[in-house]
């Protein structure tokens, strides 16, 4: 129970920081941004204080974690698959080009055909 409480209040803290910022529209732009930004911060501090709220931060954790895993691709392997990929785009547009050619072609002839 004492979760759900902090969630909500925690949604209560966003939304009155949103109205807030919009409310606040005659000043400093950059003021109502800071309000905003640590609004959200404290909303993000009371949702970890949660069960929920810890276990979305572990699988963050994780997730950072396996994102440091990957083997990124060279600049090399990155620009051979560009070049690739750019290559197949062409050759299934031409592809693509002669087959509706050939059909607008095929459909012309039934129409003059028909008349």
């Amino acid at each position: 129970m004492a979760d759900k409480v902090k969630l909500a209040v925690a949604i209560l803290i966003v939304i009155a920081a949103v109205a807030g910022f919009y409310v606040y529209a005659d000043q400093s732009t950059l003021f109502r941004v800071i309000g905003l930004l640590v609004a959200l911060i404290v909303a993000i501090l009371v949702i970890i204080q949660t069960a929920p709220g810890r276990t979305a931060l572990g699988f963050l954790g994780d997730a950072r974690t396996e994102v440091r895993k990957v083997v990124w691709p060279t600049r090399k392997e990155t620009v051979q698959t560009t070049l690739i990929v750019l290559v197949m785009v062409i050759v299934v547009a031409i592809g693509l080009f002669f087959i509706d050619s050939f059909l607008l072609w095929a459909i012309n002839l039934l129409i003059v055909s028909g008349d």
